[in-house]
Parts: C-alpha cells; sequence; structure tokens
C-alpha cells in the first residue's frame, strides 16, 4: 500500500514530535502493510504554519530518510505537503515554494472546514490552468461537502483527484463525515484512502483495518484502485483510473 496524506516529518506540525515518535509511526505503516508513506507536513495556513521549501526542510526529510534505513523499517519515502488553500496557491505553486506529491504537477490541499465553496472552485480552477493537479485532502470533513456533495462529483469531472481519511469512513470523525465518505465510494469518486496519520496513538498509520474494511464492502478491487493502484499513478505523474463516477443529486 502507498499513504498519501501522513504527519510523520518530525517537529514541524501537530504530527510527530520528534525523531522516535516518527520512526514508531513508519514501523506501524510497514507493519500493516504500506510500502511507501508520502511525508505531507502542513504548509501555508495563515499565522500559523508555513513550512516552505527550504534548506532547513529538505535537510529534516533526507535526515528522516537515513534513520528509516538505519532502524531498518522497510518503506519508501515520498516528499509532499497538505498544503492549506489561500489566495495565493497558485503563484506559491508556479514559484516552487511548496513541494507538490513526488515532484509531479500533483499536489495535497486542504480548506478551512467550513470553507465558501465558490472560493474553492475558483482556487482550484486558477492552479489547474497553470498544469498543477489537485488532490484534495479529506472532503468528506468540508461542511459544504456533507450538505452538497454534488460539489464533490464536479471537482471529479473536473480532473481532480479526492483523498478520504481513513478514519472518516471508520467512523471516527463523526457521523456526517462517514455518511459523506461512504457516499463517496458508493458514486465511485474517490482516488484514494490514506491515514492522515498525526500520532502512534490516535490518527495512526496503521492501514490494515481500513484495508479489510474497503475489502469487505466495496470489494478487493476497490480496495487495490484506492489504496495501490491510484495512489502509484498520483505520484508517477500519471492519469488516474477509476469507476465511472456517478452523479450525486
Amino acid at each position: 500500500m502507498i499513504d498519501m496524506h501522513t504527519h510523520v516529518l518530525p517537529g514541524v506540525d501537530d504530527g510527530a514530535a520528534d525523531l522516535d515518535e516518527a520512526l514508531t509511526l513508519l514501523a506501524m505503516a510497514a507493519d500493516s502493510g504500506v510500502g511507501t508513506v508520502v511525508t505531507t507536513p502542513h504548509c501555508n495556513i495563515p499565522e500559523e504554519i508555513g513550512n516552505y521549501v527550504c534548506p532547513e526542510l529538505d535537510a529534516l526529510w533526507r535526515a528522516l530518510g537515513r534513520e528509516v534505513r538505519r532502524a531498518g523499517i522497510p518503506v519508501g519515502l515520498c516528499r509532499g505537503m497538505e498544503v492549506f488553500a489561500t489566495e495565493d496557491l497558485p503563484e506559491l505553486l508556479e514559484q516552487g515554494r511548496v513541494w507538490t506529491l513526488n515532484g509531479t504537477p500533483y499536489f495535497l490541499t486542504e480548506f478551512s472546514f467550513g470553507e465558501d465553496p465558490d472560493f474553492c472552485f475558483d482556487v482550484l480552477r486558477r492552479c489547474a490552468e497553470k498544469g498543477f493537479r489537485p488532490v484534495i485532502a479529506h472532503p468528506e470533513r468540508y461542511i459544504f461537502v456533507q450538505e452538497e456533495p454534488a460539489i464533490a462529483y464536479e471537482w471529479c469531472t473536473r480532473g481532480y483527484a479526492l483523498q478520504l481519511n481513513k478514519g472518516s469512513l471508520l467512523g471516527r470523525f463523526g457521523g456526517g463525515a462517514q455518511r459523506a465518505a461512504e457516499l463517496l465510494m458508493d458514486h465511485g469518486l474517490a482516488a484514494c484512502v490514506a491515514s492522515d496519520a498525526h500520532s502512534p496513538v490516535r490518527r495512526t498509520t496503521h492501514m490494515g483495518e481500513i484495508r479489510r474494511y474497503l475489502t469487505e464492502r466495496w470489494g478487493g478491487d476497490y480496495a487495490r484502485l484506492v489504496l495501490e493502484e491510484n495512489p502509484s499513478r498520483i505520484l508517477a505523474g500519471r492519469e488516474l483510473l477509476g469507476y465511472e463516477p456517478i452523479p450525486v443529486l
């Protein structure tokens, strides 16, 4: 499996606090069958977290990779960021101030949970016009998607990828997020499912339970699509595969 959304880079956001915690998270991922972990620290949160591309962040990422190899943890690491969407996001991408997913045109982005959907559409459109491919983090957790899931269908028709959180599907973010996540799966709108891991205790990197659940409810082919095939294609910068999206009324 490939985990597309994790906060395992130590000491830079509300994820892994230090190297020991980061290695624990990565070992947990490996034990559950994950072969590649994408490090996606929070980035560009106004007045809270910057984490723009810089030599210090690059050195930290490389150091984590060395420690993973030294510890013998059988996972590969890829770069990325969970970039908070602001008005200037298209320019930040164009200037190379944020890491895209493994250096491809795909980038992981999130919104405020109560954001105006018109703002979301505008920012995503302008990013796409500059040649970047949005991967929208946990759409099921946004209030406007829960209230109007047809928005998610519209995003898919525009070529944007939707990344669901395992915790949402397992009911750990409340009934609204769970119902929205199930609907997106039922309608063939999910491109990938990831951990959005923050700690070894809650919101962990362990992906075994979600693989079993996806397989039991939607079948092995769909589970492989969202846990292996599409994440692999995103990291290679290739077009995504999927079931024919079913319109959400």
